[in-house]
């Protein structure tokens, strides 16, 4: 259970006009000293930090789903968890994927059935305008891939509804179009427990036997299934797709027991204890139900172990409850550390050392992991986003605690310094970026794929980790050379994706003023000069969107259009930290752009010495899936604060 009690703000009613605080040291260093003791007092007792990962109300939702699929409802959290979604309505009706978005269809049935397994009423008001708003939308046939496979699941569609996805894909040799190996760590772990559970189509137990046929147009049965057709590609792809429909009842049984066994085989092999399957709920969740339906019984151990891991995820208040979609102490621990050596690295130097001793002994080295697929003479060295995902470490996550380790001055930390930065090297993609977890994982034209409808199933190289992987080359290359030319390579990169106004996407935060951000503070580390067009430009981008509060900010709309780069409605704290620390970066720590944003961030701190923005923060894939890290606007302000005060002198 997680607690998080300050004030709140509401950053709508800031005044418009900054105020000249930087002038005035004694509030800086009050500012930095209330932040950096609410950082410290939140330092769990073996060194590391966590903060809840908050999603859009699909996982919640889905946890709802899996209680009555398997028909064990704790209905006291249900209540909970229905609390919770419920207060997550638009005005229109929908459910949007991100705070202000726009309805989404898919996350707003998945909602809808939420909330009437938990006992509410189709006719209440609420209930009245999600239904109005899903029918407006062409009703519950025009969801997603995801959503659809719920639905037939629970007998609401039939499974000529959802695309053909049989287990024997499993079988399909490396040299084939599709094959596991190609597509993004977070899609082979949902993807291959769903083969079960749809080539043996699954059926919930669902024991109050609730549907939800008023949000079809028509009757579901009479439904024509949805599968939009965007390129000529995608239509090879779905004639591949009726051509697999008819061919399967043809399949020989072995061959269906051969490739079942292999599916099995490979989840089992990744289960990961009590941290589960890709430690992402999808995964876990799809997992256990799949043990389940091919007849493990549920006391065997690992149905025991991957049902705790499911339960870990959850966030229970007194009032509401919500299922996390991963934790991550991590990438917090490692954001955390940045930012308290900002503030001061030889009065933090205890604190400090027992996060890396923590961080020590979550590196990765010899286990078995699929990045070894495309590299397999690669030594270990990388770090997870989670407690554990040994098959899957994070090539952001060992870029910025490798590059937090060499910062910190610490002893006793080369030996992991050095082997993450090996490993980051081994990890570049031929175009001289990063993708998250994989190599080259960039085979554009399987998101074409009928079951791909939400483009997400690739792992292409990005800025934002590149960035992070050039920091920490940059930083251990001071002292060893032969890092150099893979720094070389990265930077070209990074020159070559920005944009003609300036600024970077953002990948894994938004979006534009993170992904500038991300870029400064890595060249920061680099020998590029400042005089560079990647700074000067970069820098004039960030000041031209600033807002008139002396703060950014920006929207995940941005994601939808770039027209709408680098805004929003208002400003938040952790954008604004982003913006100061790019600017401080690229030599502008004196300008009145970053004094404003300091004086926004000084008189929007909390009394307890934190902030608190209500938006969600990142993308977990851009346009499908957005995040709200609660840490971003605890430790971003901080961090930005500490470096104004190194970068211009105040005592």
């Amino acid at each position: 259970m997680f607690t998080d009690t300050h004030t709140e703000i509401n950053t709508y009613d800031l005044p418009s006009t900054a105020t000249a605080i930087t002038g005035r040291p004694n509030d800086l260093n009050r500012a930095i000293s209330k932040a950096e003791s609410y950082l410290l007092n939140l330092q769990q007792p073996d060194g590391h930090w966590v903060f809840e990962l908050e999603a859009d109300c699909t996982i919640p939702s889905e946890f709802i789903l899996f209680m009555n699929y398997l028909g064990e409802i704790d209905e006291p959290l249900q209540a909970k968890v229905a609390n919770y979604l419920r207060s997550k309505q638009s005005e229109d009706g929908s459910y949007p994927l991100f705070t202000g978005g726009p309805g989404d269809i898919s996350c707003s049935v998945k909602t809808y059935y939420a909330l009437k397994l938990a006992g509410d009423s189709p006719e209440a008001p609420h209930m009245v305008r999600l239904k109005n708003y899903i029918l407006s939308q062409g009703g519950a046939a025009r969801a997603n891939v995801f959503t659809r496979i719920a639905l037939a699941m629970f007998g609401q569609i039939p499974w000529r509804g959802v695309p053909y996805i049989p287990v024997e894909i499993m079988l399909l040799p490396k040299w084939f179009p599709f094959h596991l190996d190609k597509v993004s760590y977070w899609s082979r772990t949902v993807m291959v427990p769903l083969f079960i559970l749809c080539t043996l189509k699954a059926t919930a137990l669902n024991p109050k036997k609730i549907d939800v046929l008023e949000l079809f147009v028509v009757h579901p049965d009479l439904e024509k299934h949805y599968f939009p057709e965007r390129t000529l590609l995608n239509k090879i792809f779905l004639g591949l797709d009726k051509f697999g429909r008819i061919t399967n009842p043809f399949i020989p049984k072995r061959v269906r027991n051969k490739a079942i066994a292999k599916a099995k085989d490979w989840f089992v092999q990744r289960l990961n204890g009590e941290d589960g399957l890709g430690a992402i709920y999808p995964a876990m969740a799809a997992a256990y139900q799949a043990m389940l339906l091919l007849g493990m019984p549920k006391e065997h151990e690992l149905l025991v172990t991957a049902r705790k891991a499911i339960d870990k995820l959850m966030v229970i208040k007194e009032d509401y409850a919500y299922c996390q979609p991963c934790l991550s102490p991590v990438w917090d621990t490692g954001l955390v550390a940045l930012a308290l050596q900002e503030t001061d690295k030889i009065k933090n130097k205890e604190t400090l050392t027992r996060a890396y001793d923590w961080l020590k002994s979550k590196q990765l080295k010899d286990e078995p992991g699929d990045w070894r697929i495309t590299q397999p003479n690669l030594e270990g060295g990388g770090w997870a986003f989670q407690y554990a995902n040994p098959h899957y470490p994070d090539v952001d996550d060992t870029g910025l605690v490798g590059f937090a380790m060499a910062d910190s001055n610490l002893p006793d930390l080369d030996e992991s310094i050095h082997r993450a930065t090996r490993w980051i090297v081994g990890m570049q993609s031929k175009n001289g970026g990063y993708g998250a977890f994989d190599v080259d994982n960039n085979y554009e034209y399987l998101n074409e794929i009928p079951f791909a409808d939400h483009g997400a199933l690739l792992d292409p190289p990005t800025v934002d980790v590149s960035a992070r992987c050039a920091m920490l080359m940059a930083k251990v290359c001071k002292d060893h050379d032969e890092y150099l030319p893979a720094l070389e390579r990265t930077i070209n990169y990074i020159r070559s994706e920005q944009e003609a106004d300036g600024s970077w996407f953002g990948r894994w935060g938004t979006n534009y003023i993170y992904g500038t951000w991300s870029v400064l503070i890595g060249l920061e580390q680099t020998r590029v000069e400042k005089s560079d067009p990647m700074y000067t430009r970069a820098a004039q981008w960030l000041k031209s969107v600033q807002r008139e509060d002396g703060g950014w900010g920006e929207d995940n709309f941005s994601y939808h259009d770039d027209k709408l780069k680098g805004q929003y409605r208002f400003s938040t704290a952790f954008q604004t930290a982003w913006a100061v620390m790019g600017l401080i970066a690229a030599g502008e720590a004196k300008s009145q752009a970053v004094k404003n944003g300091v004086d926004f961030l000084l008189r929007t701190q909390l009394t307890d010495g934190s902030w608190n923005d209500k938006c969600y923060t990142a993308p977990g894939f851009p346009r499908v899936f957005y995040l709200k890290y609660h840490g971003y606007d605890k430790f971003f302000p901080l961090w930005a604060l500490a470096k104004y005060r190194n970068a211009v002198g105040h005592p």
